[in-house]
């Protein structure tokens, strides 16, 4: 079960030109940034006591891990508190699942509706 939506992802040519957008124009703190190496990602949202956050994703590395995915708009990342249950259960219900990646501090998966739709569910805690 979707416990709430926590992050959307946006797809940009540029991350640090978005942050600067964000913070500067925006008036949003980065709320932490990550790179594992293969992947650099930066969270940014009005205060640190935010419910939803935006994640700023570079737009030519996601292409290349996920071609499927729309760039043209933004994902949505929601929250489970058993990604596990979550991702079994969809399995079993027919949803189209991509498999259980480890992405540092969290592991997600994405899901498509019917009309090939992607969003994305990581775990945390209630």
């Amino acid at each position: 079960m979707i416990h709430k939506l926590s992050q959307v992802m946006l797809y940009v040519d540029n991350q640090d030109e978005a942050v600067k957008f964000w913070t500067e124009k925006v008036g949003f703190e980065v709320i932490s940034e990550e790179n594992n190496g293969h992947m650099r990602w930066i969270e940014v949202a009005p205060s640190k006591e935010r419910e939803t956050s935006i994640i700023l994703h570079d737009k030519e590395v996601i292409a290349k891990m996920s071609p499927e995915l729309n760039l043209g708009t933004p994902s949505l990342m929601f929250t489970t508190p058993d990604l596990e249950q979550f991702y079994r259960d969809l399995s079993e219900k027919g949803v189209k699942v991509g498999e259980m990646v480890n992405m540092g501090p969290m592991k997600v998966f994405n899901f498509a509706d019917g009309e090939e739709n992607y969003f994305a569910v990581m775990e945390k805690g209630e």
